[in-house]
């Protein structure tokens, strides 16, 4: 008895919404690393925040290596 064996294609596709989040996520972390001048913290902290700038100071290097100016 021979049994014919079929071969199975299956279109795998990323899904609309996943895209999305990820652009998402991906526009929040250029905001954080290159515009972050003590915004995220300040509503926490209130007008400290823009004078300590501690996202600033953790990713300065970073910013700089990414071609962004900060002093």
């Amino acid at each position: 008895m021979s049994k014919s064996r079929g071969i199975t294609i299956s279109k795998s596709e990323v899904p609309l919404y996943a895209i999305i989040l990820l652009a998402g996520i991906f526009a929040f972390g250029l905001f954080v690393v290159g515009y972050d001048q003590g915004h995220i913290f300040s509503i926490v902290l209130g007008e400290d925040a823009y004078a300590e700038q501690f996202i600033h100071e953790l990713t300065h290097d970073m910013r700089h290596a990414a071609g962004f100016p900060c002093h």
